[in-house]
């Protein structure tokens, strides 16, 4: 029982489901995973795998009229699917991070990065005036290492580098302290620095305030670097999960095994 009450996200028989002119197409079926406060469960599977179908159906972005989710998802002992988007908005944000991995399409370019960060922290905290949101958007870039925060809070988000903006994003993420964040494929537009810096402040966010993280990625280096439990996804299900170390040591599926394979080695 003490191990169901540590899990902050549990996702069970998840399927999902597209209907199309003629039929209903399965995306994913049946998955199951849990993520305990503070870890950092890495989804790893080739392209079409049904790693961002998954995160899409937790954090209920997609078309209900054209796609059907059943199973269960719960986020703190709160079942989140069939919640209507009234609710959803509140939850996400707030309890449910997302970063996705081009930070320039989560931008609204005519908007200032602070301007916009000051309407995601507003719109979660209305007790605050802007003066007191500015002042919490600009602590939390400089607790993230983000230099001279207050021009970045000016700054228009064309202004920035791809890896910039996505600190930025990471930061507009933590800002609120929620219990999970789902990062997809966050480090693959950047280069190998940004990579690094983008991995170095997910988890200072992750250690700091006890956050919860489900990680997708293509990339076995960015999981085998930083998470504690991994699920392989191949053609919606999963078909491995275990922790990190016996996934890299003892393989047991084949597809597993072909991927570890296929990844590419730097020679020395």
């Amino acid at each position: 029982m003490e191990e169901k009450d540590q899990s902050i996200l549990r996702v069970k028989d998840l399927s999902v489901q597209v209907k199309t002119k003629d039929c209903m197409v399965p995306l994913v079926q049946n998955v199951h995973f849990e993520i305990d406060q503070g870890k950092i469960l890495g989804l790893v599977g080739e392209s079409g795998s049904g790693k961002t179908v998954t995160s899409m159906a937790i954090l209920q972005l997609l078309d209900r009229d054209n796609v059907d989710i059943q199973g269960s998802i719960t986020l703190k002992g709160k079942e989140l699917n069939g919640l209507n988007n009234t609710h959803m908005r509140e939850i996400r944000g707030k309890d449910i991070a997302f970063i996705t991995q081009n930070p320039m399409n989560a931008f609204t370019p005519v908007f200032t990065v602070g301007q916009q960060f000051v309407e995601t922290i507003r719109a979660h905290n209305y007790s605050l005036t802007k003066k007191e949101a500015k002042e919490l958007a600009i602590d939390v870039m400089r607790d993230v290492n983000l230099p001279d925060p207050v021009k970045i809070f000016k700054n228009y988000p064309f202004q920035l580098s791809g890896g910039m903006l996505q600190r930025v994003m990471i930061a507009m993420a933590a800002c609120l302290h929620p219990a999970v964040i789902i990062a997809d494929e966050p480090t693959t537009a950047l280069d190998l620095h940004n990579q690094l810096l983008v991995l170095r402040l997910l988890d200072k966010i992750r250690s700091e305030y006890g956050t919860s993280i489900l990680l997708i990625s293509h990339d076995l280096g960015v999981i085998a670097e930083m998470a504690d439990d991994v699920a392989v996804m191949k053609q919606g299900e999963i078909v491995e999960k275990t922790n990190v170390f016996d996934l890299f040591d003892h393989p047991q599926h084949e597809y597993t095994k072909k991927l570890l394979r296929t990844r590419p080695t730097i020679q020395v």
